[in-house]
């Protein structure tokens, strides 16, 4: 699947931020003035005037903006995203481009196509993981069998399928059941 650019998200956007009570006239002003203030090769002084004109209606105010921004390069469109999700976190949630996005992530890691391995979520992960194990590792095998030494390990063993990939709850749960079989 080709990747959405900013440009396209905004086309597809532009008819849900056009509705009547999704942006405020307060959050039209702020992002205008923080493209205008932050970047003023997106908006210079003329044309935030322009879209800050409180004689125009919100309404028509908004179409101007984002048309002009449709016109303008993909930057552009990237810092006008940025600056809705400063000034309206709820509403750049419920866009419409993003729900299109994150339903992309989901197929394409339901067909197999984007798979990760342990090497590509980076050191901490791999560090977190091996950690893990290895204290795993030494509860099963270095504790004794006598239930008195660590009483809360087998609660512990006990609740960490719940936490714990599958592949591993099993044999956790087999050591469970050896170890209670015991009693």
């Amino acid at each position: 699947m080709t990747e959405q650019t900013y440009c396209d998200r905004l086309v597809q956007d532009t008819p849900f931020l056009m509705g009547p009570g999704r942006l405020s006239e307060q959050q039209v002003d702020r992002i205008i003035l923080q493209l205008n203030r932050y970047y003023p090769q997106i908006l210079s002084n003329k044309d935030a005037e322009k879209f800050r004109n409180p004689k125009a209606s919100l309404r028509v105010r908004l179409c101007d903006l984002l048309g002009h921004l449709q016109r303008s390069t993909e930057r552009d469109c990237q810092e006008f995203y940025r600056a809705l999700y400063i000034h309206a976190q709820p509403l750049h949630s419920r866009l419409p481009s993003r729900h299109t996005l994150q339903n992309s992530d989901c197929t394409e890691l339901d067909s197999g196509t984007a798979s990760r391995g342990l090497s590509d979520r980076g050191p901490v992960a791999f560090l977190a993981c091996l950690g893990l194990a290895a204290g795993l590792a030494l509860l099963i095998y270095c504790c004794p069998p006598d239930p008195k030494v660590l009483p809360g390990a087998r609660r512990v063993l006990g609740f960490s399928p719940l936490i714990i990939d599958r592949h591993v709850s099993r044999f956790l749960l087999a050591f469970l059941t050896d170890d209670l079989g015991g009693l």
